[in-house]
């Protein structure tokens, strides 16, 4: 990426922010790059950045970085989750997903490796990547130590200042999850789901004492504040299940993410919430407007939500009908699910089927919010289907290669690329084909006429007699 797109600041800068710069007024690289690519002025950019309505994660270390942002105003955008498990995948198929997500138009991608080899995995993801990158810091932290119960403070704190130094953009913080929050989960139908915040709860109870994420709050802003770290406060009670959706231990930790938004704020540091997992259709917009409301309307993350628990196999499709919802009602982000969700860890095709699902939703919602370049899109692949131009519908589809290969599986031949009509209907049923090349003049004058012959009005140029029965057919044969 040119470097004309990244700030440059002093070496001994304390606060090297999007969020810092845009407060003094400036209108930085990033932003301008992002007005590019948002079709935003400018200074609408720097001043949602201001405001902390809208995020620009852009650690100074990823030089790689395109810049992009997460926002009310932005596109709504869709994260990719990758990394490797204790139980499978390579450093090879990591950065293999990696190329896929950017491939299938992830805007950032998460590495959640739990596995072996994570800072190599991490390194090589950053260095690959043009998106920005995010990670869940507590994952390698456990790593380090024996036992959840030997983790601490600086062991954390230290996981953080490591990641942020290696160009993490952003890092889901699970600081929200407090000790007094616990007992409200007891008769969860199926308890803690997040896998940060099942680790804090097993610490709290082991201990009893507080989250020391929550402790050690202001010295993980020092630390974001120094690298442009943009913090993704967790949703470490999120419901994993219908049954658990807006309860009183999700809607707790909520109010905590507004406290801590506000903090972060005051060190310039730019923050987004993560949203809920398991939501039903009717508590979807409520559940967004509460998050705007207790958090100040900084962007809002969303895993989903699931609308039902009932399709393992098919959670990507479960999940992308509530995520086109709440992205239409003002969700920012939405983080993808795979249909391997609650199955297994996804592969590259997984990965694929899970981006497509919610570049659809994404974009549904960007129609619901009155995006015209979303509008537009729609609008020009809808003339290609109507005059049959199929090399255009197949150049416009979200997946061109897989709307060919349908098309071709029963009319492959060259032929049927200018044809006006497709396997499903034939020439003959087609109703697009019947409905073209028609005499709209004439159409209009049979109507005209009838309604004529049943007021017994005359109309303008029209005369009072005449063959009504001819312009009755010509009606009939026309429609």
């Amino acid at each position: 990426m040119p470097a004309e797109h990244r700030s440059t600041f002093e070496p001994g800068a304390e606060c090297r922010t999007q969020m810092h710069l845009a407060r003094k007024g400036i209108v930085s690289p990033e932003m301008e790059r992002v007005a590019e690519r948002e079709e935003l002025p400018g200074e609408l950019i720097r001043d949602e950045v201001a405001r902390g309505r809208m995020i620009i994660p852009a650690n100074v270390h990823h030089r790689s970085l395109d810049p992009m942002a997460i926002g009310l105003k932005a596109r709504v955008k869709i994260n990719s989750n990758i990394g490797n498990s204790p139980t499978s995948s390579s450093l090879a198929e990591e950065v293999e997903k990696l190329t896929v997500s950017e491939r299938w138009g992830a805007d950032t991608v998460m590495d959640l490796s739990t596995g072996k080899r994570i800072d190599e995995t991490r390194e090589a993801i950053i260095d690959a990547a043009s998106v920005p990158i995010g990670t869940v810091p507590i994952y390698q932290a456990l790593e380090s130590v024996s036992s959840i119960e030997d983790l601490n403070g600086d062991v954390l704190v230290e996981n953080i200042a490591h990641q942020a130094a290696q160009g993490v953009d952003y890092m889901t913080i699970h600081a929200g999850v407090r000790l007094e929050h616990l007992p409200l989960c007891q008769h969860r139908v199926t308890g803690i789901v997040s896998r940060g915040g099942g680790i804090l709860a097993r610490w709290m109870v082991a201990h009893m004492a507080e989250n020391p994420l929550y402790e050690r709050f202001d010295d993980i802003l020092e630390i974001c504040a120094r690298h442009d770290v943009s913090i993704s406060l967790g949703d470490g009670l999120r419901p994993g299940s219908i049954a658990d959706a807006s309860d009183a231990a999700q809607f707790a930790e909520l109010e905590t993410l507004g406290e801590l938004t506000l903090r972060a704020w005051e060190r310039d540091v730019q923050v987004m919430i993560e949203g809920p997992g398991h939501i039903p259709l009717d508590q979807l917009e409520m559940n967004v407007r509460k998050q705007q409301e207790l958090c100040h309307e900084a962007p809002f993350y969303t895993l989903g939500p699931l609308v039902t628990d009932i399709a393992p196999g098919y959670d990507h499709i479960t999940s992308a009908i509530g995520a086109a919802i709440v992205g239409w009602h003002g969700t920012s982000m939405l983080c993808y699910v795979t249909p391997k969700e609650h199955l297994g860890l996804p592969n590259a095709e997984d990965v694929k089927q899970g981006l497509i699902a919610y570049r659809i939703a994404a974009h549904a919602a960007d129609l619901a919010r009155g995006n015209r370049r979303a509008a537009a899109w729609d609008r020009e692949l809808s003339k290609a289907r109507f005059s049959f131009d199929w090399k255009r519908q197949f150049e416009l589809a979200l997946d061109p290669e897989t709307a060919q290969a349908m098309h071709d599986e029963t009319l492959a031949d060259d032929y049927f690329k200018s044809a006006e009509f497709c396997s499903m209907c034939g020439p003959k049923y087609c109703p697009m084909h019947n409905f073209k090349d028609i005499d709209w003049e004439a159409v209009r004058g049979a109507v005209a006429e009838r309604k004529r012959t049943r007021s017994g009005t005359p109309i303008a140029g029209h005369p009072v007699s005449g063959d009504s029965q001819a312009g009755e057919r010509l009606a009939t044969t026309a429609v």
